[in-house]
């Protein structure tokens, strides 16, 4: 199942290896320019395959230097190898044999940051999804599992760091000026969990003790003189492996666990079973130069990868149409740590923003698949929000059906039957049937069919019976591929919500399934009806947001601010608000095109401001309620022909006239929010400062001057509140003097600090407004820009295409053949960071006519470059189909 080509690859063609791998030896000779790679595989024909089948390896740019079987040079005639691919005839029909492979690479001019390459004086392997070809011959599949025994050799001076996955079996000098350190994996692994690092690094040590007594050693590699700022990932990592024994019974399997961190990196983080290697803005923290919002991250993703452990590594998938298998379902487990952690109900929000504002285009545009696909081209373009965060979903909805221990039933089968093996998502489910004896044929469907579900819900109340009637209708719209959809099994939590605020219990509830506070919706269109509610109720329909979908239901301003002040579900008290602006925020991006004036509705403002000012509500709760729907959530609202600037400046009207209106309550905010003491990133803390940025954020519409927050920014003792005060004078007041000298300050005080001038690169990037684009162009002749690091590439190009909705969808198109240009250049060295950053257009057929001609003009200069590689041409191909 060659994946690389080009060529569509199906599921329904998958077959097991016609050759099983028994044991893996890799031997590696450390050069910048010319690494030898010896690797010696034991294999025997599975069994049934005929004697004249050969064995197939796949390569990626791989030149042959030797092959010998069981210790003998082979026979040129006996096998053919190319850059892609070696064949070798002529094998034992039943006995084992071992071949040894000889390649030599080079990781100094490895740009694609793919297989072993070479950054910073640093040796570094990503081998996810297949990039381990790109090492030496092999079977590059997740089905392959083997033991692996490593040992590296290099220059003693140089890499004083060399490590591997598994155990340390021990190490010493090699011959003049070299040595050599050997590892060992004892548990099976497919090649893309193996990784390599090897270099001049800083650590940070510590042990965790498992449930079972065991003692581990934890170590973190950082460069030298940034060890102190790896403290927070220590006790995250300390935290995810003691929260994942309690909740989930997991306990760790090796003697040591160690992460890496480094600053060319395509991905955020990879899981690499015991050596776990990551972009180093997910590791690397203090108050100096993180927010809470990193700290934050880095608590998340430290998790996360931690977790694959066993949901990824001890237990992997069977091949890559089952990458939502350990992607969605570790989401889920590092979603349930992190609100375990913090806040649960502000967790859950964060997240559900997230989903709808990056999954749902995604579920309604071009690049719509399923979170287990049938068919893929590129499956590096497969590493998506729909594997990720709707797979995470799907089981949150598994959980949801079955109950608490039903569902812990089932994970603990899950753990207990495939520990060891590469599995599929009907293996996975088949555990929860089992353990809750129910069926989830239909539920299933949310695995193999795109597509967001929409639900449309209307309400009746009979005084006179005492009874209330809930009719839903479900319908998913058609996908790319897929034009007809069947109905779904739909959990939708509810709550009936009287006059005081309490929650009816109803007698009975007729019309289909309900579990508790759960109405299973699983045909196309049902009504339920409850009996005994004493007087209308008000209906909060998928509380804590139990399904994925759009839903359709038109309820009233005033019963949306009944949910939003009585709701013992605070999600539902959110997502009411949210409710209660949207149509404030459409009419508003409607008026400002037609050049009216922007009226807001009291309810809405007055009740956004008894949120905003109800102490008995945490703060960061009532940061995420003031935060408005974003421009993407509108234009989301608006379903097409859609105008940027219209919605940016209604957008900036509704947030001018909730700042007049509530002036009094955000300086009361501001200044009773003020966190004493040295700083914390924990929960309570960064909820206090994130609700003080939301009233800063308003008194400067309010104010309409940068002077207040020009004094945050010279008062701010912590990189929160210093980049939240610059990002609002320059989005604000781009060109006051206040904002020129903050940028130059700014610059001036963390200039050799990365991680720091991404964020003074992306805060300018996302100006709103034409002169975006000049700005951009200006920044890339900078010479702190490094086109070669994919962090500082995002944080300019990709924040400007992705984050800048004004200043990108330019009406002359020019921000569109920027990022045509960009991308083809990118494209040469990284096609992954090429590929992800041409996603920014996904939506460009939802922009109105003119500037979707022109995007559409600067697709297809992609599409008919030359040597265009397959995972640009497949995204571009699909979004000008679509």
């Amino acid at each position: 199942m060659r994946t690389d080509t080009g060529q569509i690859v199906h599921l329904a063609d998958y077959r097991p290896t016609d050759f099983v791998l028994e044991r893996v030896d890799l031997t590696f000779e450390l050069d910048p320019t010319n690494t030898k790679v010896e690797a010696r595989l034991i294999f025997h024909r599975r069994e049934g395959v005929d004697v004249s089948v050969p064995l197939v390896l796949d390569g990626d740019e791989l030149s042959l230097s030797g092959l010998l079987f069981d210790q003998k040079e082979m026979p040129a005639s006996q096998y053919d190898a190319t850059p892609q691919s070696l064949t070798v005839r002529d094998l034992p029909a039943e006995t084992p044999f071992e071949l040894t492979i000889t390649t030599f690479i080079n990781p100094e001019a490895n740009t694609k940051l793919m297989g072993l390459y070479r950054t910073n004086g640093v040796y570094c392997t990503q081998c996810e999804a297949e990039g381990f070809r790109r090492i030496t011959y092999f079977p590059d599949r997740p089905d392959v599992l083997a033991p692996y025994t490593i040992t590296i050799i290099g220059d003693k001076a140089a890499n004083p760091v060399m490590l591997s996955n598994g155990n340390f079996l021990g190490g010493a000098g090699y011959d003049e000026g070299r040595a050599f350190a050997a590892w060992f994996d004892p548990h099976p692994k497919p090649a893309y969990l193996f990784a390599l690092v090897a270099g001049d690094l800083g650590v940070v040590e510590d042990t965790f003790e498992t449930m079972s007594g065991r003692e581990v050693a934890l170590k973190i590699y950082v460069e030298h003189g940034k060890e102190p700022r790896a403290a927070y990932a220590m006790d995250a990592l300390k935290r995810s492996m003691k929260w994942d024994e309690e909740r989930f019974g997991r306990e760790y399997d090796l003697n040591i666990f160690q992460i890496v961190a480094v600053s060319d990196f395509n991905m955020g983080a990879m899981e690499n079973k015991g050596l776990n290697i990551f972009n180093d803005k997910y590791v690397l923290a203090d108050p100096e130069t993180a927010t809470d919002q990193d700290y934050a991250n880095i608590e998340r993703i430290i998790a996360h990868e931690y977790f694959h452990n066993w949901t990824g590594n001890r237990i992997t998938c069977r091949d890559w149409f089952q990458l939502c298998l350990k992607e969605g379902l570790t989401v889920y487990r590092d979603q349930e740590f992190s609100s375990d952690m913090r806040s649960r109900p502000v967790k859950r929000i964060a997240d559900v923003r997230n989903l709808k504002s990056e999954q749902f285009p995604e579920d309604a545009g071009p690049l719509a698949h399923p979170p287990r696909p049938d068919s893929y081209r590129e499956i590096n373009n497969f590493y998506t929000m729909t594997i990720y965060e709707k797979g995470a979903e799907i089981t949150r909805m598994i959980a949801t059906v079955l109950g608490h221990d039903a569902f812990r039933k089932g994970m603990d089968l899950y753990f207990e039957r495939h520990d060891g093996q590469a599995v599929t998502v009907e293996d996975y489910v088949a555990c929860f049937e089992e353990a809750s004896s129910r069926d989830l044929k239909q539920f299933f469907r949310w695995y193999v069919q795109a597509g967001t579900p929409l639900v449309t819900a209307s309400g009746a109340y009979d005084a006179a019976s005492g009874e209330f009637t809930l009719s839903l209708e479900q319908m998913t719209p058609a996908t790319p591929g897929q034009p007809n959809k069947e109905p779904v099994h739909v959990p939708l939590s509810f709550a009936l919500i009287l006059d005081n605020g309490s929650i009816a219990e109803p007698k009975s509830v007729t019309g289909g399934e309900v579990t508790g506070d759960v109405l299973h919706l699983t045909e196309r269109s049902q009504r339920f009806t409850f009996s005994g509610i004493s007087s209308r109720p008000v209906l909060s329909l998928n509380r804590s947001f139990s399904a994925p979908i759009n839903l359709a239901f038109d309820q009233s301003s005033a019963d949306l601010v009944h949910i939003a002040r009585h709701d013992s579900d605070q999600f539902s008290r959110w997502q009411a608000l949210t409710d209660l602006a949207l149509p404030n925020l459409t009419k508003a991006a409607a008026d400002a095109r037609e050049g009216h004036e922007v009226v807001c509705d009291d309810a809405f403002v007055s009740a956004l401001l008894e949120c905003a000012g109800d102490s008995n509500l945490e703060p960061a709760f009532r940061a995420q309620a003031l935060n408005l729907p974003s421009e993407a959530d509108i234009a989301r609202a608006l379903g097409g022909n859609n105008d940027p600037d219209a919605i940016h400046a209604g957008r900036k009207a509704v947030h001018e006239a909730i700042a007049k209106a509530g002036e009094e309550i955000f300086v009361r905010l501001y200044d009773e929010m003020k966190t004493e003491g040295a700083y914390s990133p924990d929960a309570e803390s960064a909820g206090k400062r994130s609700l003080r940025s939301a009233a800063l954020s308003y008194l400067t519409y309010a104010e309409g001057t940068p002077s207040r927050a020009a004094e945050a920014f010279g008062a701010a003792d912590n990189m929160t509140d210093l980049a939240q005060s610059l990002t609002l004078m320059a989005h604000r007041f781009p060109d006051a003097s206040e904002t020129t000298a903050a940028l130059a300050s700014f610059l001036t005080r963390f200039d050799g600090n990365p991680l720091v001038i991404d964020k003074w690169f992306s805060i300018q990037a996302t100006i709103p407004g034409r002169d975006a684009l000049e700005r951009v162009k200006g920044l890339m002749e900078n010479p702190r820009f490094n086109a070669g690091n994919p962090n500082r590439v995002r944080s300019l190009v990709g924040a400007l295409a992705f984050g800048n909705p004004t200043g990108f969808n330019r009406t002359d198109g020019k921000g569109y053949d920027f990022l045509a240009e960009q991308i083809l250049a990118i494209d040469k060295k990284n096609p992954q960071l090429a590929a992800r950053i041409l996603t920014s257009m996904r939506s460009f057929s939802s922009l109105e006519s003119v500037r979707a001609a022109k995007a559409r003009k600067a697709l297809e200069k992609i599409q008919k470059a030359a040597a265009l590689s397959t995972d640009v041409r497949d995204i571009v191909e699909r979004m000008l189909k679509g």
